[in-house]
């Protein structure tokens, strides 16, 4: 596929990527190129979206049905007293847009579930998991598996996150090979709470590793799952192999 040459406001806008070693010029224009789609506008999405927008990425699906709530406002950053009430991904794109000229937004306000999934998955590079239940990530995971669409998930409850990178490519785990591992037992945001900017810290990890897949840069967090604990200030990271028994991507 031919990538379409930088324009010389691109090269003044994205100067600062392309004079990065191994991203340069070619890296940004895969950029311009690519398509992500992003489940979930919560504190996660809020976080991720504006640096890959702003970045560059040619496309951004942003999928999420609920509307506003006062209680969102603390950690959602794109959304103020005003915006309670309307959708999360009209408010979003509203005021993205403007930031961002080269990226194209589309919206939808729905809830997705396994058949819509496998049909949208197919169309995009990259799938980001910013959602906040474990039925959704689990047909999110299996949609990407199925469509062999690298998968940046992301998790954030009370003053822990975690974040990992699932290829989907036959040879590493899953996401559900990790969520075998601590079962059925979750608790919402809602039910335990959150620290603000613990969701910050995961969903713009969740935006590098976007921005590394798409422009062949480093190495993606395959394999592994970070965790960080925001309480202690510490990170750690654990090997995440395929689970054998995974119904998602075991043969």
């Amino acid at each position: 596929m031919t990538l379409p040459e930088l324009s010389r406001e691109q090269l003044l806008r994205y100067s600062r990527h392309v004079m990065l070693p191994s991203f340069d010029m070619l890296g940004q224009e895969r950029l311009l190129q690519a398509k992500v789609l992003v489940v979930g506008m919560g504190g996660l999405g809020c976080a991720a979206v504006p640096y890959l927008s702003g970045s560059g990425v040619g496309q951004i699906t942003l999928v999420d049905a609920d509307v506003v709530d006062a209680h969102n406002l603390p950690r959602q950053h794109l959304f103020g007293p005003e915006h309670v009430g309307q959708p999360k991904v009209d408010v979003a794109i509203e005021r993205l847009q403007p930031q961002a000229p080269d990226c194209r937004f589309i919206s939808l306000r729905e809830y997705v579930d396994a058949s819509r999934l496998n049909a949208l998955v197919s169309n995009y590079d990259v799938v980001l998991d910013c959602s906040d239940n474990l039925a959704t990530r689990n047909a999110i995971n299996q949609a990407c598996v199925d469509a062999n669409v690298p998968l940046v998930s992301g998790a954030a409850i009370r003053y822990e996150g975690q974040v990992s990178v699932f290829l989907n490519d036959g040879h590493h785990a899953c996401y559900q090979c990790l969520s075998l591992l601590f079962g059925d037992q979750q608790l919402s945001c809602m039910e335990a709470g959150i620290l603000a900017p613990v969701v910050g810290v995961i969903g713009t990890m969740q935006a590098v590793e976007t921005l590394k897949l798409i422009a062949q840069v480093g190495e993606p967090i395959s394999g592994r799952v970070l965790l960080y604990d925001g309480l202690h200030g510490e990170w750690q990271a654990f090997k995440l192999a395929r689970h054998p028994h995974c119904k998602a991507c075991s043969d």
